[in-house]
């Protein structure tokens, strides 16, 4: 597939090919990217639009415009352990403000399908965190008891996030002192690509559910955790002064009906 098939009007496909190309996960090359079940198809073309224009991103849902405007927009961002070896999360955005970090870990099908239970390896339980971060550590305890505790959101990965994100603001210079947040942004897909299956709607309801049960109990963290879905950021655009990022909220529903 060529480039200026993959990616919308508007948005840098060039630029967005050297980073996934860079990134771990292997997205082009692999194919995973061309099939029409990609999450990351869908994250980069909603957000790879402002990566040149970070300033004109509209406020994210959950996010407080004290903070706002985005200074700066990353795609496929590694944010670190503190710690130097192993494997180190992947965002699919990070968003800087000059007073947030925000990580955005997207969704698309991947809740509706089957998964393996959750796991950590023992590095996890290491007293790097804080005194804040109790809840996200209560979860993970809850898991290792129970792997499928569970079902639709992957609360392993959500953890790992918000942990690193934790340890950039308080080791990484140029994060140092912001505010980190971690948003989890979902789509809420009609059909299976080519086929006439439904995603069901009940366990589109039991993501929802399980949304606002990992956040009650990590509300007070300090990794603040916020949720929206795709659409709600869609609505939010299709309503922007600017006629392009309206454009391009329509475009991002025609391609994708997230």
């Amino acid at each position: 597939m060529m480039s200026q098939d993959r990616f919308l009007p508007g948005v840098p496909g060039d630029d967005i090919e050297r980073i996934l190309n860079a990134a771990p996960g292997d997205e082009i090359k692999s194919g995973k990217f061309d099939s029409p079940e990609s999450s990351s198809a869908l994250a980069v073309n909603t957000f790879g639009f402002f990566l040149h224009r970070a300033v004109d991103l509209p406020l994210l849902p959950g996010c407080g415009r004290e903070i706002w405007p985005a200074r700066s927009l990353l795609l496929e961002a590694t944010v670190r352990f503190p710690w130097s070896g192993g494997r180190h999360p992947v965002l699919d955005c990070l968003v800087i403000t000059r007073s947030a970090l925000i990580g955005i870990e997207c969704k698309r099908f991947e809740p509706f399908r089957n998964k393996s239970p959750a796991s950590f390896s023992d590095a996890y339980w290491r007293p790097v965190w804080g005194q804040r971060m109790s809840g996200y550590e209560r979860v993970r305890d809850s898991l290792r008891e129970n792997g499928r505790l569970y079902s639709f959101l992957d609360a392993a990965q959500l953890i790992k996030h918000a942990f690193a994100l934790r340890s950039d603001v308080h080791h990484r210079k140029q994060y140092h002192g912001l505010t980190p947040i971690l948003l989890y942004v979902y789509a809420e897909p009609e059909f299976w690509p080519g086929t006439n299956r439904r995603v069901v709607d009940s366990e589109k309801q039991q993501h929802r559910e399980e949304i606002v049960r990992f956040a009650s109990i990590v509300e007070r963290d300090e990794v603040i955790f916020k949720s929206c879905t795709y659409r709600s950021i869609l609505e939010i655009w299709l309503n922007a002064s600017d006629p392009e990022i309206r454009a391009h909220a329509e475009a991002v529903i025609n391609r994708f009906s997230p």
